[in-house]
């Protein structure tokens, strides 16, 4: 089996002796350049990158570490998606259990012992550790031209429970307010922010490591949903294939990863909260600023030549996508163990992964297709999950074309679209009414067809209907005037005779754009619309307290005056990138791609 790399070190000596690293020598600012470069380079699907020249800088830095799917496999191995899989195999394979049978998995037991944390004094991280941290000296990237300042794109945020010591490994960005201090962006529904919870409540300061650089299974652990009290050190050990070590903290009893390249070591205080951002994110468009817990650092610890790994995020695809679909993969034979009725799932990365998933379920007994729809939006980070597809049938849930297409043969609108008012949102939506909050929607397509979809529009809507595409069977782009001119159009538009016939209409500032390709479709879709303020229908009965929707269903997915604005390089930046291109690139062969579209099409 592959082996994901031990760190950092490694794991770029695998990207140069496969060319997929090149270093860049001419200097480069981190603030707002280096950023461009890496959009356009991961745009075109091109190398990692190494800066060796950071201006003003003493340390160089590395982007697009995992900007394909060839080097997101690189980073983690074949290994833990087959030790996964074989793992979810053993509740059958084990029972009855004989001494045949545990003999068999004698294997499978061998490397099970090997994952665990090796805990020592120091390791290559506290090389250097300075009490006068100087935090100006890191090259954190300013990534998008309205963002508050630098960021820690890839931090390794380590907390432990005041009370158990329970550890709790999460990616949550870092903005570096000063020489010593942080911002840290805990969302809702996080390991760290229920730690900060318990601190606070108790009345004392919770101890925080912000580890930059390891072993790249570290940042595949730290993102994972996995359930509340399962530690992601033993996720990140099981990736690497050998005991993970941590290194003992010098101000703290958090301990530190040991191969890492930096650790920023400090404490958030009870009640201590700071303005954090805006910052571009991985939605696409800003999130704007809020108040967040301050870190307050004590230290930094350094190898004595280390090398700052960032990421830059923004529409899709970008490297979180990668590593995002990877995890997926790899968590994916887990799914029917965990939830017994759920034969798979999937969220979209081009919605920024909580904003639509999808379900196949077993449907053993009527209507158990919902019940698998709770027990997924109760699981987790999936509790988060803005809107959940559900089928019966053996469609491929990464083919969403297919999906919405099986979905809307099956679904009985006045029976199984259920919208849900007042409930938790994903910190990064801003489509609710306020942070935090907003709608949910589950839609059920289960069972044989009951209607033959259209792939052909000819009808003749009324105004002020400007363009209508067709996505998919069943399913129109119609674009309309912005929202600010004309608010309240959606049930209009619904009662048109000539959408009659289409199940799902989707209300877009820009319908050709929309319906160019499924990511563009998922992207300007599901990240505009709350289902409990922007959906209606044709008609709506109440019956038994449950409103029946008559389609036309129309989802009003248009730019709302209060949604942050949508990401784009500011000009003065990609003059400055157009320019200097060959000079980054002497050599030449690294393709220019489009930053402001990304992947989009």
């Amino acid at each position: 089996m592959t082996a994901a790399p031990q760190d950092l070190r490694a794991f770029l000596d695998t990207l140069r002796e496969n060319g997929e690293l090149v270093e860049i020598q001419a200097p480069v600012s981190s603030d707002l350049e280096a950023a461009e470069i890496h959009r356009r380079v991961i745009a075109a699907g091109g190398p990692a990158l190494l800066f060796r020249c950071v201006e003003g800088k003493p340390f160089p830095l590395v982007t697009n570490l995992f900007g394909t799917a060839a080097r997101v496999e690189r980073a983690f191995g074949r290994r833990p998606q087959e030790l996964i899989a074989r793992l979810a195999k053993l509740p059958e394979e084990l029972m009855p259990p004989t001494p045949a049978r545990l003999w068999a998995q004698r294997g499978l037991a061998l490397d099970l012992a090997k994952v665990g944390l090796s805990r020592r004094r120091r390791g290559p991280v506290t090389e250097v550790v300075e009490s006068s941290p100087q935090l100006e000296r890191l090259p954190a990237l300013r990534t998008w031209a309205r963002d508050g300042g630098p960021f820690v794109t890839l931090p390794l945020v380590a907390t432990q429970h005041p009370e158990t010591g329970g550890p709790n490994l999460g990616m949550y960005r870092v903005q570096i307010f000063g020489p010593d201090t942080t911002g840290l962006h805990m969302q809702i529904g996080k390991g760290g922010g229920f730690h900060l919870a318990e601190a606070e409540r108790l009345g004392r300061p919770l101890p925080v490591v912000i580890n930059v650089g390891g072993p790249p299974a570290a940042i595949l652990a730290a993102i994972a949903p996995l359930p509340e009290n399962v530690p992601e050190l033993l996720l990140g050990s099981l990736v690497l294939g050998r005991r993970l070590k941590l290194a003992r903290n010098p101000v703290a009893d958090v301990p530190l990863l040991a191969d890492a390249e930096f650790a920023i070591l400090g404490e958030v205080r009870p009640g201590e909260r700071h303005p954090e951002g805006p910052f571009g994110d991985h939605y696409g468009y800003y999130s704007e600023v809020h108040d967040y817990p301050l870190v307050r650092v004590k230290a930094l610890a350094r190898r004595r030549d280390p090398i700052w790994p960032a990421t830059v995020v923004g529409k899709p695809r970008q490297e979180d996508f990668y590593i995002g679909d990877f995890l997926q993969e790899l968590l994916s034979p887990l799914f029917p163990v965990v939830m017994p009725a759920v034969r798979d799932l999937w969220s979209y990365g081009e919605t920024g992964y909580h904003s639509l998933s999808a379900a196949v379920v077993e449907e053993r007994y009527r209507r158990e297709s919902m019940a698998s729809a709770f027990r997924i939006l109760g699981e987790g980070q999936l509790s988060l999950t803005k809107f959940l597809l559900v089928t019966d049938r053996p469609v491929d849930l990464r083919d969403f074309r297919a999906t919405l297409t099986c979905i809307l043969e099956r679904a009985d609108f006045r029976t199984d679209l259920f919208l849900f008012a007042n409930l938790s949102m994903d910190s990064l939506d801003y489509a609710g009414p306020r942070v935090n909050e907003g709608g949910k929607g589950v839609l059920l397509g289960t069972g044989e067809k009951i209607r033959d979809l259209r792939s052909e529009f000819t009808g003749a809507p009324a105004q002020p209907v400007r363009r209508v595409e067709v996505f998919c069977p069943g399913a129109l782009c119609v674009e309309v005037p912005p929202h600010v001119e004309a608010p309240e159009i959606s049930e209009r538009i619904a009662r048109d005779p000539a959408f009659a016939d289409w199940p799902l209409l989707v209300l877009t500032d820009d319908a050709r754009r929309a319906a160019r390709s499924a990511v563009n479709f998922l992207w300007t879709t599901f990240t505009r619309f709350n289902p409990s303020a922007d959906i209606r229908a044709a008609g709506v009965e109440l019956v038994h307290n449950h409103p029946a929707m008559t389609p036309p269903i129309v989802i009003d997915a248009r730019m709302k005056a209060w949604y942050p604005e949508e990401l784009f390089c500011d000009p003065d930046t990609a003059a400055l990138v157009d320019r200097r291109w060959s000079e980054y690139f002497p050599a030449g062969g690294v393709e220019m791609g489009d930053s402001d579209r990304g992947h989009l099409d």
